[in-house]
């Protein structure tokens, strides 16, 4: 990201005024209290932890009024807090296999174990815009909360049906590595792929996961299933010879089924595609997993014929940040460049006019000689 700029201080000084006083507002109305942004306005704080790979709501929101609502500028913010911050440990993977959701729902099972949960969502509303928004008493749930919840796809794989999460033998799971700390190298394995997936720009991945639903990758897609909730994270500390819960994150997790692959050797198999981010995000967790089961073409021997299936040109261009930076520097000063592209075209315009010039005598040339004979 280009962050060096050289200009006069007392103009930048008059900026950065400017800047604070367009955020401020109507002085005589109180600021917004970034307690007031991280609960009323949780949607937006998500997604700023989640490409800003840091989970605070507090630090998201406090961003997010800095940057004046700007989502980029907040992640840009909470990613660079989080270059300062020391690291501890490692924490154990956690188990979503457990997550006790706020809200789960399936598209391919109408009745699945534990039930369907419809949570906080805004599938239902009317998208009417209201005068004023109203906050409802909360139902007494119909049945007691408790029964197990099975993931989907471990309901197809008691019959094969889908493709195992993990290779039956040999696996050790290796640690993945680490994108905020080692240079990207392609190709990528998938666990750091689903890194970069998990904190890149929403908005593109959505594109990218419409595109192949629109026929530009190979994917025909069932929601398994997405769930919403809190999860344990544990820190494993070697001191003690045990992990230690440190708190809960608020996640959001998508299980894409996905049409088959088979062979002369291998029964038909469902495939899958894996989303999983910070907060809520359903939108992300699902183009998230879209993406995920299109970047995988390789292991199934399908042609790149679409640019969702292009590791190297989804992951370079996920990276809001990065964009940003690229994209925006355009703005600064680039006036020596400009002179030379100057002088380069005036030089060009010069020689095709002689051109021109050259041409059109020789055509008065032969005119005149034809005359003659």
């Amino acid at each position: 990201m280009y962050v060096a700029v050289k200009g006069g201080e007392k103009a930048i000084a008059h900026a950065h005024a400017l800047l604070a006083k367009r955020g401020r507002g109507d002085a005589d109305v109180p600021r917004i209290d970034h307690v007031q942004v991280r609960d009323q306005l949780g949607v937006l704080v998500s997604r700023v932890m989640a490409e800003g790979s840091l989970y605070d709501p507090d630090l998201a929101a406090k961003a997010l009024l800095q940057a004046q609502g700007d989502v980029l500028e907040a992640v840009t913010l909470l990613r660079s807090y989080r270059t300062t911050l020391p690291r501890f440990g490692i924490t154990l993977a956690v188990d979503t296999a457990g997550l006790p959701p706020e809200r789960r729902v399936s598209a391919t099972f109408k009745d699945i174990p534990g039930g369907q949960q419809l949570g906080a969502t805004f599938d239902y509303t009317h998208r009417l815009l209201a005068d004023e928004l109203e906050t409802p008493e909360l139902p007494v749930p119909d049945a007691p909360a408790g029964e197990p919840m099975p993931r989907v796809t471990d309901l197809l794989g008691v019959d094969a049906l889908v493709e195992l999460d993990r290779p039956a033998e040999g696996w050790t799971d290796p640690d993945p590595g680490d994108l905020t700390r080692e240079p990207t190298v392609f190709p990528m394995s998938r666990a750091e792929r689903l890194q970069a997936l998990s904190r890149g720009d929403e908005g593109f991945l959505l594109s990218l996961g419409y595109s192949t639903q629109r026929g530009f990758g190979n994917t025909h897609p069932f929601v398994g299933e997405v769930r919403v909730g809190e999860v344990e994270v544990e820190l494993d500390v070697p001191e003690l010879g045990h992990a230690v819960p440190i708190g809960r994150i608020e996640v959001t997790e998508c299980q894409m089924v996905n049409q088959f692959v088979g062979s002369a050797d291998q029964a038909p198999q469902f495939t899958r595609g894996y989303g999983l981010v910070f907060g809520r995000a359903e939108r992300k967790a699902m183009s998230m997993s879209l993406v995920d089961r299109a970047l995988r073409r390789e292991e199934f021997g399908e042609r790149v014929v679409s640019p969702a299936q292009d590791e190297e040109f989804v992951i370079a261009h996920a990276d809001n940040v990065q964009a940003t930076g690229f994209v925006e520097h355009l703005k600064l000063p680039h006036y020596v460049d400009f002179q030379a592209e100057l002088g380069l075209i005036r030089s060009l315009r010069r020689e095709f006019r002689a051109r021109e010039a050259a041409s059109a005598d020789a055509s008065a040339r032969g005119t005149l000689i034809e005359e003659n004979a």
